[in-house]
This record gives structure tokens, sequence and C-alpha cells, in this order.
């Protein structure tokens, strides 16, 4: 599994905004109507990354990692793990 530490992730910030004319401000993918909770819903629904990507061009391996990156950083800020 590539990737490194959990330092070495990839910024979601250069990948994932909060535009409140765009799905209601729902955390989207820059220049997309694509939003995070969709991108997690395709994993989560046992979607590999590689039909992810030939399915929505636009998704590339960094912006999935940005997705992750953003969701996890979300569930930790959120303390959700208690």
């Amino acid at each position: 599994m590539g990737g490194g530490a959990m330092g070495g992730a990839v910024d979601w910030r250069a990948h994932i905004v909060c535009d409140p004319g765009i799905l209601r401000g729902k955390p989207t993918l820059k220049g997309t109507r694509l939003s995070v909770e969709f991108v997690l819903g395709l994993l989560a629904g046992d979607w590999d990354r590689k039909a992810i990507r030939e399915n929505y061009p636009n998704l590339t391996e960094e912006r999935i990692r940005a997705v992750l990156a953003y969701a996890a950083e979300t569930f930790r800020e959120d303390g959700l793990n208690s």
C-alpha cells in the first residue's frame, strides 16, 4: 500500500470546497458537482478505484485520496470515534 505515513497524505484542501451555491454547500470536488459523500458512497459500494476513474474521468487517484483524507480529518475533528 502506497502513500507513506499519515503525515504524507494528500492535501484535501487543494481539491475539496464547500460552496453554498453547489449542492447546498456540501463538500464537493473543485470544479465538479461530485460530493465527497457521493465518492465515499462509491467506495463503500465496493467500486474499485479503476472503475471510479473510468466512469468519472475527472476523479483522479489524487482526488480520490483527497476525499479519503477529508473524511479521515472530519472524523478525527468531530470526535466520532468515541
